[in-house]
Formats: C-alpha cells, sequence, structure tokens
C-alpha cells in the first residue's frame, strides 16, 4: 500500500511540472470586486489576458496583470530558451480569497476606544 502512494505522489509531481504559480496575497480591494477581473482572464491565452487587464479600468486590474507576469516570469525560469509568444500559454486557474481584513476602531466617551 505504501508504494501506491508513491506512485501517485510521482505522477502528482510529473503533473505539476507544467503548471507555473504566482500568488497576490493581502490584497486590499473586496474578493467580490477582483473576482470580476479574475472572471475575464480566466481560460485566455496569456497575451490576450494582458491586453485586457491593461485597459480595464477595476481598481484589482493592475494587481492581477502584476500577477501574470510574475507567473510568466516563473515560466520563463523554468523554460529557459523558449518565448511566451512561440508557447501556447493560457491561464488555466485563477482564484480570488478573502484576503487579511484591516481593524478600524470606533472612539466612544472616557477615553475608550
Amino acid at each position: 500500500m505504501g508504494r501506491r502512494k508513491h506512485n501517485s505522489a510521482e505522477a502528482r509531481k510529473e503533473a505539476n511540472k507544467t503548471l507555473y504559480v504566482a500568488k497576490l496575497r493581502n490584497n486590499p480591494t473586496s474578493p467580490r470586486k477582483t473576482r470580476l477581473v479574475a472572471d475575464l482572464i480566466r481560460g485566455v491565452d496569456v497575451e490576450k489576458a494582458l491586453a485586457i487587464l491593461q485597459y480595464n479600468p477595476r481598481e484589482s486590474a493592475p494587481k492581477m496583470r502584476k500577477l501574470l507576469l510574475s507567473a510568466i516570469a516563473n515560466w520563463q525560469a523554468k523554460n529557459e530558451g523558449k518565448r511566451v509568444e512561440d508557447s501556447a500559454l493560457y491561464v488555466k486557474q485563477i482564484m480570488v480569497d478573502e484576503g487579511r481584513t484591516m481593524k478600524r476602531m470606533r472612539t466612544a466617551p472616557q477615553g475608550r476606544g
């Protein structure tokens, strides 16, 4: 039984060699607004996704564009000598979760907060 786990781990490792990941943490924009931008580029070719994000007026668009450029840089680090234009790169998966919430204090009388 232990051998089977090892084989599945190897298979998973081989499958992940074609994935290139970048993460944006603690984005102060709300997840609902960011998901609208993420939905625009999900499943789209990388060049087209960069163009969409460049001209999108939403607040999250520049942050998502920078994130996509980071993922492309990760791809280039593993595939030296290849060009992005020659490869069939696309946004396979993009997820948006909630970040850290800012704590705000409301003042009260007698020096309490």
